[in-house]
């Protein structure tokens, strides 16, 4: 009879369990959690703050007793591996309830020990109104923390997904949120100009962000930054990062990789053939990168789970490698990403190019129907997908599966241009914005036009660059350029004249079709020199406006219009 022991419960250590048991009846599993939940739903802990979920007994999953009763495995909470005898193959538990300290012995070991959170040496890191959010204990601690004492303002440390979400659920809950964020933008998977539409988000609701600043100290109802801001706070939540919890497998020799994470192979077994570790405590391979990587994500960690049980039964895997996707909602957005953002394929040294575009996310006449920002990117000259990110009050998780799928099978602008979708007017249009990405990349790709990204029309503005905007009148009069000239496109052919052949002209509408149309009409009168403005007007808007609002610098537009 094989005994199993494996260390951490939640989505990696859990899924191995039973997936173990799944494989072999007559195994004994032991499973150890030094907190009191062997089985949480981490993912959603800061929708307790905003009471989505409703209690924090809603946040455990399972218990001991059904672990037990369910898959006869023995779960032991509150119990803290110490220590790995490799030679002997036994592992020394204490039980943090009791302090006694046993040993287990072992024929297979699984690690997933997860990740901890990063806490930097800040001055006042330890008062007793600073937290962090790793489990159920700690997120209730918090909740009863900020109602009990009745705390109002409340600063959240590091704009990742947990410190946005947690800003998120306690501005819903009716506090007074400053969000700050020691980058130049939060949500980092996202690139500079797509995430300027999350930083008006979080303006538009109240929150105060302040990126490119970091904590220097807590005081007893403040926080003090880099710059010198200070800013109220009756209560501190340090979301800065995890850092892989190494502890134990360090302390057994096992090999640590080039990132700090546990080393594993194909089957994720360490250096020792005996120990298998998954979860946010490895380093994974990147298939778009060929790296290795971290990636702290439940989907990831379930799969590893299930790769490792099956292996230590002789059955085959299939490792591909990770390509890091992930999705979050912030207030009323829905925000997803996928592969490689521009970041990451310039340190990756691979060449590319990108296309953002903006379309209805169902048809526009069926009820609320919103725009979808999605930008793709893909590889120069072979058109192969490297990564995708969609912004909107819609579907963009949806769209960014498609992606995800599409990168994972190698796919290229041509196959996800001619990739067969479902439609109907309610969820999608006849041919959705995955779909009209493709076609504007391999119009790039092709240099069948030429293109310039919002995030260089300021730059072209106070160069005083020639602007052409083809919307109509009444649509200019509310919001332009301050330097475009209006030719609208039902115009165009008979003001041709007006548009300059011997310099640069940049050509923009509201969202980038109409501007479209108006490049190729000009290319086939014989202009050489015509640019589509990606994202067009509301494009601009979107990227002009945080950086304005938070630095009272000059507009290049008369007024932002996002409708």
């Amino acid at each position: 009879m094989k005994k199993v022991l494996v260390v951490g419960g939640v989505a990696g250590g859990a899924t191995a369990a039973v997936r173990v048991r799944r494989l072999d009846e007559k195994a004994e599993i032991i499973m150890f959690e030094k907190g009191p939940h062997v089985s949480f739903s981490n993912c959603s802990l800061p929708y307790y703050l905003g009471r989505v979920v409703e209690s924090k007994e809603k946040l455990v999953l399972m218990t001991p007793e059904s672990f037990k009763t369910k898959y006869n495995i023995e779960a032991r909470v509150n119990q803290e591996v110490i220590r790995i005898h490799r030679e002997e193959k036994t592992v020394e538990i204490k039980n943090l309830e009791t302090n006694e300290v046993y040993k287990e012995s072992y024929d297979v070991l699984i690690l997933s020990p997860g990740a901890n959170p990063v806490v930097p040496p800040f001055e006042g890191v330890n008062l007793p109104h600073v937290f962090t959010v790793r489990n159920v204990a700690d997120i209730d601690r918090l909740h009863q923390y900020v109602n009990q004492s009745n705390v109002e303002r409340i600063a959240v440390i590091g704009g990742g997904f947990i410190g946005v979400e947690v800003a998120e659920n306690l501005r819903e809950a009716g506090k007074v949120v400053t969000l700050v964020e020691y980058s130049p933008q939060i949500m980092a998977p996202f690139d500079e100009d797509m995430v300027q539409i999350l930083h008006k988000e979080m303006l538009d609701h109240g929150i105060q962000l302040i990126v490119g600043d970091g904590l220097k100290k807590i005081t007893e109802n403040a926080i003090e930054l880099n710059s010198g801001k200070q800013v109220e706070a009756q209560a501190v939540v340090l979301a800065i990062g995890v850092k892989p919890e190494i502890t134990l497998a360090k302390e057994a020799g096992l090999e640590i990789g080039e990132l700090g994470g546990i080393k594993v192979n194909a089957n994720y077994q360490t250096s020792d053939p005996s120990i298998y570790a998954v979860g946010d405590a490895i380093e994974v391979y990147h298939r778009l990168t060929h790296k290795p990587t971290r990636l702290a994500l439940a989907g990831p960690a379930v799969r590893q789970a299930r790769a490792a049980a099956d292996h230590i039964y002789g059955q085959k895997t299939n490792n591909k490698g990770v390509i890091g996707s992930s999705s979050v909602k912030i207030f009323d957005l829905n925000c997803a990403v996928t592969g490689l953002n521009e970041r990451a394929a310039k340190e990756a040294n691979i060449r590319y190019d990108s296309v953002y575009v903006i379309a209805p996310d169902k048809v526009g006449l069926m009820p609320n129907s919103n725009p979808l920002h999605f930008k793709l990117i893909f590889e120069v000259p072979t058109g192969r997908i490297l990564g995708a990110q969609a912004i909107g009050k819609g579907n963009a998780d949806k769209r960014i599966d498609v992606i995800a799928a599409l990168i994972t099978m190698g796919g290229t602008l041509e196959d996800l241009k001619e990739l067969e979708l479902t439609y109907s007017p309610m969820y999608s249009t006849a041919r959705d914005v995955v779909n009209i990405a493709a076609l504007v990349g391999l119009n790039i790709l092709h240099a069948d036009y030429k293109q310039v990204h919002v995030s260089k029309v300021r730059n072209l503005v106070e160069q005083g660059a020639t602007f052409i905007d083809v919307r109509e009148n009444h649509e200019f009069e509310s919001g332009h350029l301050v330097n475009a000239i209006n030719i609208p496109l039902s115009e165009l052919r008979e003001r041709v004249d007006e548009i300059p052949r011997d310099k640069p002209v940049y050509i923009h509408c509201r969202s980038g079709q109409r501007s479209y149309n108006a490049v190729k009409i000009l290319q086939h009168l014989g202009f050489k020199n015509v640019y589509n403005v990606s994202g067009s007007f509301l494009g601009i808007c979107l990227y002009e406006y945080f950086t304005d609002v938070t630095t009272s610098r000059e507009k290049i537009v008369t007024d932002y219009n996002f409708k």
